[in-house]
């Protein structure tokens, strides 16, 4: 029970994400709408997993991505290069000197605090990333010269706008085509498809998609708007008890069989700060669950999903093992929301020690 992963000694690179880096602006403890003063970070949904997996497990990563040739986007690029994450392959667009036709894009988030949720406020219309197309990237080179061993994109990035859509059924295509495994986060947002089509859009767009995909990674809602299958039974994740989740992933697996792995985060949102947290995953016809991470205490939730798909893609690359992959990746995830910013500042033996039990207590 394993994945057809290329050798390492046959590829430059273990991953290869395809999506959009904007510039997070954080007001730490405060709101959005009363802040003075910002911390700058870096994060998009597709390259926080090329990070996570270059920064906490130590694998050689990269990003097809596009910024306009300013100082916002080198600011972006610098917190790339700090997180260790290949910038071979970031396209850079002339700057029209306000942004009239091209841009970076923009993130303005709040973390929430108990009743208080967090708020994401994104600033990304007509960015140089929603702008890239097909025949962007030379993807014979990248797949079959370099060599990618997994390659993954979201549907976050295939709703910015048509030519992303396209862009990123000819980027799995091509990965299927050089043997490259590819995940894909549904991440369904119904602010990014309201204006290009709407919930039909989104479906026909991510079904389209989803013919390509190895492994495919969402939560209830993502199936059920995305991929247009209903969870039967339960009305949220928080009260699934897994059985009407795994129902509806069978049903998507007799659908797409291509769907090697599904996998998900559950979450209760119990407050903002507080979540009980866990994740499963289906493989070869089993189920396997993560440790439960009950009342788990947050400092920033954002990007802990990502933190999981990052896990995951690890504990296959590494191990090769479906039980070690949603382990791994529930405890990246919950390491991860327990620091500020998108992406994880976590390290591997953190990881670990949790995944073992390992509690909180000091370490001197």
């Amino acid at each position: 029970m394993s994945l057809k992963i290329r050798p390492a000694s046959s590829c430059r690179w273990d991953q290869l994400s395809l999506g959009e880096v904007m510039l997070r602006l954080d007001p730490g403890e405060g709101r959005v709408r009363t802040a003075r003063a910002f911390t700058a970070w870096e994060g998009g949904g597709e390259y926080n997993t090329s990070r996570g997996l270059r920064k906490c497990f130590n694998l050689k990563t990269a990003v097809c991505t596009a910024f306009v040739d300013n100082e916002v986007g080198h600011l972006v690029e610098d917190f790339i290069m700090q997180g260790g994450v290949a910038t071979d392959f970031i396209k850079w667009r002339e700057d029209d000197g306000i942004g009239r036709t091209v841009r970076n894009g923009l993130n303005f988030t709040e973390r929430g605090f108990g009743v208080r949720g967090a708020v994401g406020v994104p600033d990304r219309g007509n960015t140089a990333a929603s702008q890239l197309k097909p025949g962007d990237f030379d993807w014979d080179d990248i797949f079959g010269q370099q060599g990618v061993r997994w390659f993954h994109t979201g549907g976050i990035f295939a709703a910015l706008s048509p030519s992303t859509a396209a862009l990123t059924v000819e980027a799995v295509k091509a990965a299927n085509k050089y043997g490259t495994i590819v995940s894909y986060d549904l991440n369904y947002r119904p602010s990014l498809w309201k204006s290009i089509g709407g919930l039909k859009k989104a479906q026909e767009v991510n079904r389209e998609i989803a013919r390509y995909v190895d492994v495919m990674i969402g939560n209830e809602e993502d199936f059920t708007a995305s991929l247009g299958f209903a969870v039967k039974g339960a009305e949220t994740l928080a009260h699934l008890e897994t059985d009407a989740f795994k129902a509806m992933i069978k049903t998507a697996v007799a659908e797409f069989p291509n769907f090697k792995v599904a996998a998900t985060t559950l979450r209760h949102v119990i407050t903002a700060t507080k979540n009980d947290w866990g994740a499963i995953l289906y493989h070869d016809g089993k189920f396997y669950d993560s440790r439960a991470y009950p009342g788990l205490e947050i400092l920033d939730r954002v990007g802990g999903g990502d933190s999981f798909a990052s896990g995951l893609q690890f504990g296959f690359l590494a191990k090769n093992d479906p039980q070690l992959a949603v382990d791994y990746g529930a405890a990246h995830g919950a390491f991860a929301s327990t620091t500020p910013g998108d992406t994880s500042m976590a390290t591997q033996k953190e990881v670990e020690k949790l995944m073992q039990g390992g509690g909180a207590r000091v370490v001197r």
